[in-house]
C-alpha cells in the first residue's frame, strides 16, 4: 500500500514510509484494511488498485498495489449550507470559527453517539481529533483537525473546506447571530467605562450577549484577516502548467 504523505501521521510508525507491505486476510474490504491501520475513511480521497480507481468496498487480491490519497482541498461535502459540529476538545476552535462567521455548533457534554446523531440530523460536518469518532459507520461527514493550537486548527479547517465567511456576525459564546443595537437600548447593561468609551454595539439574538470593538479588537481583526486570506487562497485553483 502507498499512502499519501499527508496521511502518514495517522499510520503506525512502522508504516510511515513510501510503501508499506500489509498482511491481508483475503476477505476484508479495502476500507476495513485502511481503517485497521489507523486512517479513518473520512480522511481518504481517491483509492486505486494497480492504478485503477476502486471503492472502499473493493476486496483486493494478494500482490495488489493499493494507492491511498487524501481528500482533495477544498473538499466538497454533501451538505449546503456548510455547517460544523465540534467535539469537546475543540472549544477554542469553535470560537474562532464563529468569529469569522462560520456556523459552528459545540457542546462540552456530548458523548460520541450523541455527536454523530446531531451531526447527521442537522447536516453538519463533525470536526474532531478523535479517530474513533471518524470510524463510526453511520457518520455522514467528518474531518480530522490538524494542529495542536487553535490558530493552526483554524487554518487547517478553512483551507480544507473553504467555507463562506461572514466576520463579526456570530456570537462566539453560543453561535447565535448578531444584530446591531443602539447604545441607548443597552446602556443599562454596560459598565460605566464601556458606556463612556464605546458607541458601536451588537447583541446576540439568542443569548443576549453584547459585543463592541474593545481592547482585543486589533488581535481579533488580525485573525479575521488571516482567515479571509486562507479561504481566498483555498478557493482559487492553482494554474496548470503548460
Amino acid at each position: 500500500m502507498r499512502f499519501a504523505a499527508e496521511l502518514w501521521f495517522l499510520l503506525p510508525p512502522r508504516h510511515r514510509h513510501p510503501e508499506a507491505h500489509l498482511r491481508y486476510d483475503g476477505t476484508s474490504s479495502l476500507g476495513h484494511v485502511i481503517e485497521s491501520n489507523g486512517v479513518p475513511l473520512p480522511e481518504v480521497g481517491r483509492l486505486e488498485v494497480n492504478a485503477t480507481p476502486v471503492a472502499a468496498s473493493h476486496r483486493p487480491a494478494a500482490g495488489d498495489l493499493v494507492t491511498v490519497l487524501g481528500v482533495p482541498r477544498p473538499q466538497k461535502v454533501p451538505f449546503s449550507p456548510l455547517k460544523f459540529l465540534l467535539d469537546v476538545h475543540l472549544g477554542a476552535l469553535a470560537r474562532r470559527l464563529r468569529l469569522v462567521g462560520v456556523d459552528a455548533a459545540y457542546h462540552n457534554d456530548r458523548d460520541d453517539p450523541a455527536l454523530v446523531e446531531q451531526a447527521n440530523a442537522e447536516e453538519r460536518v463533525l470536526l474532531t481529533q478523535d479517530r474513533r469518532l471518524l470510524h463510526r459507520r453511520n457518520l455522514r461527514a467528518g474531518g480530522y483537525v490538524r494542529g495542536s493550537d487553535p490558530d493552526r486548527q483554524l487554518h487547517d479547517v478553512l483551507e480544507r473546506f473553504a467555507p463562506p465567511l461572514a466576520p463579526w456576525s456570530r456570537c462566539t459564546a453560543c453561535n447565535g447571530t448578531l444584530a446591531p443595537v443602539h447604545k441607548d437600548e443597552v446602556k443599562d447593561l454596560l459598565e460605566p467605562g464601556t458606556r463612556a468609551t464605546y458607541d458601536t454595539f451588537a447583541q446576540c439574538q439568542a443569548c443576549g450577549r453584547l459585543y463592541w470593538p474593545g481592547a482585543h479588537h486589533r488581535r481579533l481583526t488580525a485573525i479575521v484577516a488571516a482567515a479571509e486570506e486562507t479561504v481566498a487562497a483555498a478557493a482559487t485553483p492553482e494554474p496548470r502548467q503548460a
